[in-house]
């Protein structure tokens, strides 16, 4: 049975539509995290520690963290290869382009593949940078709002996240949108209000996100 389901195109974009809302809740949280970092590194650095300390004394130290990485791991794989394939399917149905593109297609439906491998490099980056300290210019172990800031008083720290955030507000904006109609949540009563829903939810993370490097190139984080 799994395999018939993972076989058929409807599988596909259920399990690339699931996967998609676990690593979108993943990134609300994550985005109100972050805005703690505006409240000094006193607040973010007892905030990291704590992520460390979920569920003790039943939970070992960081095994409940470790576990959310494991789902999140599981999450991003299923993520691509379902987009992947999807997508060779689509081009091996439809091997010559068509002659006029789409009229209603929006610039983020266009661009949904690009993003995804943007935002694929850009974990990777973010990841050695704030999580192993392998490319950070002056990583110190148990010190992430010293880190953060470290990252994003350089030029380049502010672009790479800044392009990959605006990056993962388009996918946002459209893959929310898609995951509904996947699921059979979307109707044609509720098509506005989703798109609503995707459109706001997708500004307020790329916001949340967006604030943490401007508020380090401003001073206001420091």
């Amino acid at each position: 049975m799994v395999r018939t389901i993972w076989g058929s195109t409807v599988g596909k974009k259920t399990v690339m539509a699931v996967s998609g809302l676990i690593m979108l809740l993943y990134l609300v949280v994550h985005m109100l995290g972050n805005l703690k970092i505006f409240f000094g590194a006193g607040e973010f650095n007892h905030y990291a520690h704590w992520l460390r300390t979920i569920g003790e004394p039943f939970m070992h130290y960081e095994w409940t963290l470790w576990l959310v990485r494991i789902v999140l791991v599981l999450a991003v794989v299923a993520h691509a290869v379902s987009a992947y394939q999807l997508s060779r399917r689509d081009i091996k149905a439809r091997p010559q382009k068509y002659v006029h593109s789409k009229p209603r297609a929006s610039y983020a439906t266009r661009t949904m593949r690009w993003g995804g491998v943007i935002l694929g490099l850009f974990i990777l980056w973010h990841l050695l940078d704030l999580t192993t300290g392998t490319v950070h210019t002056d990583f110190q172990p148990g010190r992430p709002y010293q880190n953060v800031v470290a990252t994003f008083s350089t030029w380049y720290g502010n672009v790479i996240y800044i392009v990959a955030m605006l990056a993962l507000g388009l996918h946002i904006r459209h893959g929310l949108w898609s995951a509904a109609q996947t699921l059979g949540v979307g109707s044609r009563a509720r098509d506005r209000a989703l798109k609503a829903a995707a459109n706001v939810l997708a500004l307020l993370l790329t916001a949340g996100f967006i604030a943490v490097p401007v508020g380090v190139m401003t001073g206001v984080v420091s």
